[in-house]
């Protein structure tokens, strides 16, 4: 969801939203369909290199389902055709990423579900619909729910079909504001420096801090440390995502009346995450209102065929009619 000051984004976009259809009150999963329009230039002058990233192609996404928008994370399989996003009404959006080589031109195999709990009823009728971000699993998925700052678990292999129940609930979480919440997720592979690793949007205490979270779960329930991503510019977390070389890839988000929409990619070892620690990390990409960008939520990487780097980025566009769905893909050429 976008932060309190992107909530001023537009009125319309709050209109909207409460006027939505509630995923409470949704009935079965099912495919819907996905128009795709491509975008050939990430910006004005046409340029395709910006520093260590080369710009692959990108879509505006639509479709005639009242539940489609709101994207907010994003995961890919190996190949980076099968995707899962999550909505913040409480909905999962899968489906294929259709490309021709790196750049892509369609979605297809679409899919929509009302997230699931306990005792058939939904998340979001249970005031857990605004979800944020999600990581894979060795099993399944975990989410970040913001308001109520969750952490909640998804079994099997088609997390539509699949029940969540409760992972993190934390007083530590608890204490960022409404919305500053789980906004990243990060599970790394063996554990290491946590299971579970969270990034919350914002901290309600320090403007230049990105406050950070490490968890065991089955060790204990509370936070076994503690880490800050300094905050500049006043640019919020909206999404991370870990690499196979071990480095994590921090998507933010920045938005005023006065200078619009921006988006900036950070990189920092995920080593460096460490109770305690204060990282600040490279920036890789910044980009204003000027480039073909909006409010930009959701971030996944894949190895190509050629072995490297694809970055694919998407947008929330809070319901709103003068925002818009965009999915952009990157190469990092190093």
């Amino acid at each position: 969801m976008a932060t309190r000051h992107a909530c001023t984004f537009l009125a319309a976009a709050l209109l909207l939203a409460t006027a939505a259809p509630s995923p409470a009150r949704a009935q079965a999963a099912g495919p819907i369909a996905v128009q795709a329009a491509p975008i050939e230039r990430f910006d004005a002058g046409g340029a395709r290199r910006f520093g260590p990233l080369e710009f692959r192609g990108g879509l505006v996404l639509t479709s005639p389902s009242p539940h489609f928008g709101g994207l907010s994370g994003l995961i890919v399989d190996e190949a980076g055709e099968g995707f899962l996003a999550v909505t913040d009404k409480g909905w999962w959006l899968a489906g294929r990423i259709v490309s021709e080589g790196d750049t892509p031109v369609g979605i297809a195999q679409a899919r929509m579900a009302p997230m699931k709990a306990a005792k058939g009823a939904t998340l979001a009728s249970e005031g857990r619909g605004d979800v944020e971000s999600l990581a894979r699993i060795p099993g399944g998925v975990l989410v970040g729910i913001e308001g109520v700052q969750e952490v909640w678990r998804f079994d099997g292999p088609d997390p539509l079909q699949a029940t969540g129940r409760r992972l993190i609930s934390d007083p530590a979480l608890a204490r960022l504001g409404g919305n500053q919440g789980p906004e990243t997720l990060l599970a790394p592979p063996g554990g290491a420096p946590a299971a579970v690793i969270v990034i919350g949007e914002e901290s309600p205490e320090d403007a230049s801090a990105l406050p950070g979270f490490l968890f065991d779960p089955l060790a204990s329930p509370k936070p076994t440390g503690r880490f800050t991503v300094k905050r500049t510019d006043e640019f919020d977390a909206t999404d991370a995502a870990l690499s196979d070389d071990g480095s994590v890839y921090l998507l933010e988000r920045r938005f005023d009346l006065l200078r619009g929409v921006a988006l900036r990619l950070r990189r920092f070892p995920l080593s460096a995450l460490q109770p305690g620690a204060v990282i600040e990390g490279e920036v890789l990409l910044s980009a204003n209102r000027v480039a073909a960008i909006d409010n930009m939520e959701g971030l996944a990487l894949h190895r190509n065929a050629a072995g490297e780097l694809i970055l694919t980025l998407i947008s929330d566009d809070n319901f709103s009619p003068v925002q818009r769905t965009l999915l952009l893909r990157f190469a990092l050429i190093e």
